[in-house]
């Protein structure tokens, strides 16, 4: 069974910096990407950064140059820095684990970044 936990939200100011972990255990295969959406009140799920298993790194337009995506293969765990928050970053946060023929999404994670 797979299973993803995230950690790490919370509340912020504006400017400020929060970084998630999301664990995952039970994995059935090395070649899986990694990745975070989030999702505010009222829209769509976005994505948020991906880490592919040879190590292509993607962001959301909104989200480049201020958070960084790094992945920990020996303890399959993905971490997201997030640096100069805005209020318009506030929102439930999800990290997913997809391979070739699956993929899995943890719990989410609340993070709110006041004005």
């Amino acid at each position: 069974q797979v299973r993803l936990v995230e950690s790490g939200g919370g509340l912020v100011q504006a400017g400020g910096s929060l970084k998630l972990s999301c664990a995952v255990s039970g994995s059935i295969s090395n070649d899986f990407t990694l990745g975070w959406f989030r999702q505010a009140p009222g829209k769509q799920r976005e994505l948020v950064a991906t880490s592919a298993a040879d190590d292509v790194v993607t962001y959301g337009e909104s989200v480049r140059g201020r958070f960084t995506i790094d992945r920990d293969n020996g303890k399959n765990t993905v971490y997201l820095q997030m640096n100069s928050l805005k209020p318009e970053d506030t929102g439930v946060y999800y990290c997913r684990v997809l391979y070739p023929f699956a993929d899995y999404w943890g719990q989410g994670t609340q993070v709110t970044v006041s004005s």
